[in-house]
């Protein structure tokens, strides 16, 4: 009795494990796969973070005199320079990996390594930059104070027109600072920290430096921080509640607190991939000057790191455009 072969369709061959969807390999597929995931997940972080910005749009901080440091450069007002520079080593990095993943595919060895080692030098540099940046946005600068209605009010020099620090003029007042703790009325809120000075002290050194003004969170139509006359000034800090230096979840000196929220949250995101790809990078570097991939034949895994480490470095060009440029 004989029997007949039904010839298995196209389809079938395809996807029945032996052949490659669109020419590629598993590993490489699943990267894909991964990418397109953590692309959307970026995506709803940078659309809240314009919502929110939208909605608080007249008392957002201008990031132009939020990051004004650079290294070794204190005091000059540099605004966005460093944050600049990071993101041209971020891509530079890019363009290293780009270089290994070709040399890969000519199985040059030691061009691979090369150009992975300084992949891995860039983003390096980058992670260490970024955490520079945190830094002195946790830190803060100058301070400010927070009124009763939660709005920030920073200090200016009236005829200069620059940002004057609290130590510069908080008066100094003799007596025993003690923490707030949950117990003592407000049971949600205990302070980690006292600042440097109380509110007594920097509304008292205020009145008496008749030459400070304040500048509120609140945006004129020229795009610029509306400041007070000094009548106006004197008005407003009576009304001060905290003293607040640098920033962190609860309050910052720059203004809108939902500003160092999403800093926070997107930068350290995004850092955390950046370090991650670090990681990855140094492991395939090793394996590279090992020759496992010379043994294999192929430098499938560079150039799968080199996917996620494109994809890291385009999704710092939307956050860098969306949350320091516009």
């Amino acid at each position: 009795m004989s029997t007949t072969t039904v010839p298995t369709s196209t389809e079938d061959n395809v996807w029945s494990g032996g052949n490659k969807p669109l020419n590629s390999s598993y590993g490489k597929m699943m990267m894909w796969f991964f990418i397109v995931s953590d692309a959307l997940t970026f995506s709803g972080f940078l659309v809240a973070y314009g919502f929110s910005r939208f909605k608080n749009i007249d008392s957002w901080p201008i990031a132009d005199e939020v990051f004004t440091h650079f290294p070794f450069l204190h005091g000059v007002d540099a605004p966005m320079y460093y944050v600049a520079l990071m993101t041209f080593i971020l891509i530079f990095s890019s363009v290293t990996m780009v270089i290994a993943v070709d040399a890969g595919h000519h199985m040059k060895k030691t061009k691979v390594a090369v150009y992975m080692l300084l992949t891995i030098l860039g983003g390096a540099v980058f992670v260490g930059s970024q955490a520079w940046e945190w830094k002195n946005f946790i830190n803060g600068e100058y301070g400010a104070v927070e009124t009763k209605g939660g709005q920030i009010l920073q200090f200016l020099d009236a005829e200069t027109g620059k940002r004057v620090a609290l130590e510069d003029f908080a008066a100094t007042i003799p007596g025993d600072r003690v923490q707030h703790e949950s117990k003592n009325g407000l049971w949600f809120y205990e302070e980690a920290e006292l600042p440097s000075f109380t509110v007594q002290e920097v509304v008292t050194g205020f009145v008496n430096h008749e030459n400070l003004v304040v500048k509120t969170e609140q945006i004129d139509e020229s795009g610029h921080k509306i400041v007070l006359s000094r009548e106006g000034s004197l008005q407003k800090i009576n009304q001060t509640q905290y003293v607040v230096e640098g920033a962190n979840l609860i309050r910052n000196e720059y203004g809108n607190r939902l500003f160092a929220d999403f800093f926070f949250f997107i930068t350290g995101f995004h850092g955390f991939h950046v370090l991650s790809g670090v990681i990855i990078n140094c492991i395939i570097f090793f394996n590279v000057l090992i020759g496992t991939y010379e043994r294999r034949g192929n430098y499938e895994m560079v150039e799968k790191v080199g996917l996620y480490w494109h994809f890291v470095d385009l999704v710092w060009v939307f956050v860098f455009t969306f949350f320091y440029l516009v």
